[in-house]
């Protein structure tokens, strides 16, 4: 179903403490993605897409900030069933795209946008089927 929250993203400075930080503080999980400055964030247990199995809980990643993407705060995503729809509506409403639809190795897709807060979001659209 679209529009539930799916995954969440923390923006650090310097990966390698940030990490030390959340696991020693709660125990998560740190992944490293191959061929990608990112690292999935396991809150909970997971399936093999990374995605939590426990109901109630979502795991995350963490990056680094950079001047092309600079958030200084936590970033939530929303699943959606077409990101460039969304984007189209987001923009329609008053916000306005940060980062385009981008593939996500075989799992689907991404995107930012900025609310009309001036809060940056993430949108998820999973990679359907080919058939």
């Amino acid at each position: 179903m679209s529009g539930k929250v799916v995954h969440f993203e923390i923006p650090a400075d310097d990966g390698e403490r940030a990490a030390t930080f959340y696991t020693e503080a709660f125990g998560w999980k740190m992944t490293g993605v191959p061929g990608m400055e990112y690292v999935m964030v396991g809150t909970s247990p997971s399936g093999e897409d990374g995605a939590s199995v426990e109901p109630g809980s979502i795991n995350g990643g963490m990056f680094v900030r950079s001047e092309e993407f600079p958030p200084r705060s936590p970033v939530v995503t929303v699943d959606v069933e077409d990101i460039d729809a969304a984007l189209a509506k987001i923009g329609e409403l008053g916000g306005s795209t940060v980062v385009p639809k981008m593939p996500v190795g075989e799992m689907g897709f991404s995107a930012y946008f900025k609310d009309t807060e001036g809060n940056i979001l993430g949108l998820w659209e999973s990679r359907r089927p080919e058939g």
